[in-house]
């Protein structure tokens, strides 16, 4: 009895230091635990306006697309009419899809983007196919594009004439990666201050050239858009590859959303900054494009390198440098941008149990997060290597059309079986069905038209996530759990990186 009782005090003693141990270091704990959850959701409150909101959509959506798309879309359009009807087409869907996945953002106000609403309209399988080829396939080849797209008009002026070498090209892409990717590992303030120096950046040059362009066709340069659908292609593949370069300009469109919880009067102003951002912008890129034929034949479009330091050339002399310097900006800006949201996705499919819990880490002293910055950044490294702009760009947008159109069809869906949720915004049923459509169409036309092994390594490796998701999520294999445990621990140490606060929407 003596000795019972002389354990039961050493265990009351013990538990309570380990008591007094926790208590000690519970206010560090939920003080990194709430800085965390302001680095992953800042804003706290509606301070987001109508104003806000329109900016924020042009500011998204102009980057280096519209820099890189144009000799891309003519190619497969194969004349100026078609070209700039496809440009204006890309914004009407840009529109469309945007208003689709306003109904879905105010209807299931969770972080993630598609994620949750595939989650909630189909279930746990379709949204890991989703965070498996985003985390995989469409955000860091997207990463990769805007970083070789900088490195293209960074280097074109030290080779006037010709063509700057692959091997320039893609060292100053991987070179710029590793730069984006400490900066947003190291300090949230300083890629936040990089990102509204670019944003101001990427504006000026887009006025410049919409301003020269408007002066040029005052000036009656307008030879180049006579007889202007001549020639024009219309097959099926070259269309829908148009509509791919075209729609990756306006990659973006649906990052509104994203901060539904934020907008002041988010019924309102939702849909009125999309109804005016996406169309500013459809406009913009039009004007940009005209801008281009006022100085250049299609042909001569076509044999540029980097089509504004051409413009730039025979517009600015002698202050031509003006424009690669400052589409160098715009393009870095984009990849700032992209780096700079990447911790949101990985952060919920993390919390879900869908990927590594070491992704969704913040990092203890500097409050980022790092661990899926790095891992962004790895993969794009990796993209960067055997690829060009143009086949990441054909690529990258099938996969991402797939899940579009997916996303959508769950609009649809949810109509008929969810119909007890709110829908502070409800879109025509028309809409959501002629987005899903077009989506098809875009999926499935390259394939049948003109079908490429790529392709099909694209939709396997979205069905490979099948096999991940059976073995380490649904069964949750020992074996799996015992090499995750220990290959997380040591990252954290390596890292010095914490997770965030359980249950943070």
């Amino acid at each position: 009895m003596g000795e019972e009782h002389l354990r039961n005090r050493r265990g009351e003693e013990d538990g309570k230091e380990e008591r007094q141990s926790i208590q000690s270091h519970e206010p560090q704990t939920t003080n990194l635990q709430k800085q965390a959850k302001l680095f992953l959701f800042p804003l706290q409150s509606a301070s987001v306006g109508l104003i806000s909101g329109i900016c924020m959509i042009v500011g998204t959506i102009i980057g280096s697309g519209i820099f890189v798309s144009p000799k891309s879309v003519l190619a497969n359009a194969g004349a100026v009419g078609p070209c700039l009807t496809i440009w204006a087409a890309c914004g009407v869907l840009a529109t469309l899809g945007a208003l689709c996945f306003a109904e879905l953002g105010t209807m299931i106000t969770k972080s993630g983007g598609e994620y949750p609403y595939l989650m909630e309209a189909f279930g746990p399988v379709p949204a890991f196919l989703f965070s498996w080829m985003s985390l995989f396939v469409t955000k860091p080849s997207s990463f990769a594009i805007i970083c070789l797209s900088f490195a293209e008009y960074a280097s074109a002026p030290f080779y006037p004439g010709c063509d700057p070498p692959q091997v320039v090209i893609k060292c100053l892409a991987v070179a710029a990666i590793v730069v984006i990717t400490i900066v947003n590992s190291l300090s949230v303030k300083l890629a936040s201050y990089l990102q509204n120096f670019l944003t101001a950046a990427k504006m000026i040059i887009v006025t410049i050239i919409i301003v020269s362009g408007i002066v040029l066709l005052a000036q009656g340069e307008t030879d180049n858009f006579k007889d202007s659908f001549k020639d024009s292609k219309v097959s099926l593949s070259s269309i829908s590859l148009a509509f791919y370069n075209g729609l990756w300009a306006y990659d973006g469109w649906n990052q509104l959303n994203y901060i539904t919880e934020e907008l002041k009067n988010p019924y309102r102003n939702l849909p009125l900054s999309i109804i005016i951002g996406i169309p500013l912008v459809t406009v913009c890129y039009v004007l940009i494009n005209i801008s281009y034929f006022t100085v250049m034949t299609s042909t001569e479009l076509l044999q540029s390198k980097a089509v504004a330091v051409t413009f730039g050339d025979r517009v600015l002399y002698p202050a031509s440098w003006i424009v690669p310097l400052f589409v160098a900006f715009s393009t870095i800006g984009s990849a700032n941008g992209t780096c700079f949201t990447a911790g949101r996705l990985v952060y919920v499919a993390g919390r879900e149990g869908h990927m590594l819990k070491v992704l969704s880490y913040i990092s203890v002293k500097r409050l980022t997060p790092a661990p899926a910055i790095i891992f962004y950044g790895a993969i794009a490294i990796i993209y960067i290597i055997p690829g060009d702009i143009n086949t990441l760009i054909n690529y990258f947008s099938f996969a991402v059309w797939i899940f579009y159109g997916l996303t959508v069809l769950g609009l649809i869906v949810m109509r008929f079986t969810r119909k007890e949720l709110r829908r502070p915004i409800r879109v025509p049923i028309v809409i959501p069905v002629v987005v899903m459509l077009l989506s098809v169409l875009l999926v499935l036309a390259p394939i049948i038209s003109a079908p490429e092994m790529p392709y099909l390594y694209c939709f396997l490796f979205i069905l490979s996530g099948l096999v991940v998701y059976l073995l380490f999520v649904h069964f949750k294999f020992n074996w799996s759990q015992k090499i995750a445990k220990p290959i997380t621990m040591h990252l954290q140490m390596l890292l010095e990186v914490v997770p965030a606060e359980e249950g943070t929407e």
